[in-house]
């Protein structure tokens, strides 16, 4: 029989994967941006 202690360690599971896959996602999303602006950001701040 499932008690609560297996419901609580199921949601503390889930949660930690959707932290590690925003993590993912955002650090993907970021290394996309700057590959994508930071020259053109850095032309910009220096003047040319």
């Amino acid at each position: 029989m499932l008690g609560v202690e297996s419901a609580a360690a199921t949601q503390a599971g889930v949660v930690i994967g959707a932290v590690l896959v925003e993590a993912l996602l955002l650090y993907v999303g970021y290394g996309a941006l700057e590959r994508v602006a930071g020259p053109w950001l850095t032309r910009r701040l220096e003047g040319r």
